[in-house]
């Protein structure tokens, strides 16, 4: 197990600066942020001499690509944009299969006006998805969705639905306790659950105000939780790392940078050195 950076809060500055600082902290790997346009990976005309520039500058740090991510709304109720969005996510595929990466981030897509989200996850993500699981299928590679709450996937029956409508092996989870932490779901049992469906982790923790939570409630989102760097919340992480290895997960624990309390590159070390205490640090 290793700590890694998803590149997000780099997106201004190119994939050779992000990889000059995790390669001098000693992080294991990135989650490279994919797209149209992109500094990291410019899905536009990638090629494997694209790959292979990308492959040379993370050796030459001692890095591995934990994930190529392409966080985009595949069940957009555009159809047009829909389209566009399951586009990005093919490349994707086809820029990890250049590079050697085995997995590809992205999302399930938020819920189609006038449909619940589990309507959506039987209708439009079933539709969305198959061809896009077995394309990637056919290319070696996994998709993982990160359970982010907003989207069909906010609890733990979206997820025995998903994979009922989409049972394919290479399809799973980009799997982060804080979005199940603050809604008082039990991510030690989502591990235990759906340990074989978890290709990818992210490590982002959940800060609760348990006074203002107090005076809201839970049913209102009005400022009482937050996303913290690991380590600043409410998160387990010691039993969280424990329970993820003794279900047979041994990949990357990359660290979504989401505190507004706390620098972009202080952010990322505090979260290392907070997580590394937990498991002697390597790649693989």
């Amino acid at each position: 197990m290793y700590v890694g950076i998803l590149t997000a809060p780099f997106s201004g500055d190119p994939l050779e600066h992000v990889a000059a600082f995790a390669g001098e902290y000693g992080f294991g790997g990135l989650e490279v942020v994919a797209g149209p346009g992109s500094n990291h990976i410019n899905l536009t005309g990638f090629d494997a001499a694209a790959a292979g520039k990308i492959k040379d500058l993370l050796e030459r740090r001692a890095l591995v690509v934990s994930s190529v991510a392409a966080y985009t709304n595949n069940t957009d109720a555009d159809p047009e944009r829909r389209a566009a969005a399951n586009d990005t996510v093919r490349k994707a595929i086809d820029a990890a299969a250049l590079l050697g990466v085995e997995v590809v981030c992205t999302l399930a897509g938020m819920p189609v006006p006038g449909k619940s989200k589990m309507k959506t996850i039987e209708e439009d993500v079933a539709a969305v998805f198959t061809p896009l699981v077995e394309y990637a299928a056919s290319k070696g590679i996994k998709i993982a969705l990160e359970n982010w709450y907003a989207t069909n996937i906010q609890h733990l029956g979206h997820w025995d639905r998903l994979f009922e409508v989409v049972p394919h092996a290479n399809f799973g989870l980009n799997f982060d306790p804080s979005h199940l932490a603050w809604q008082d779901i039990d991510y030690i049992a989502a591990v235990e659950k759906f340990a074989p469906r978890i290709f990818h982790t992210h490590a982002k923790d959940t800060e609760i105000n348990a006074r203002k939570k107090a005076w809201v409630g839970n049913q209102h989102d009005a400022g009482w939780w937050r996303y913290v760097i690991p380590g600043l919340g409410v998160i387990r992480w010691g039993e969280y790392i424990a329970a993820l290895r003794r279900n047979g997960y041994s990949g990357v624990l990359s660290i979504e940078h989401e505190d507004s309390a706390v620098g972009r590159e202080e952010g990322f070390l505090i979260g290392k050195k907070y997580l590394e205490q937990f498991f002697v640090p390597s790649v693989g």
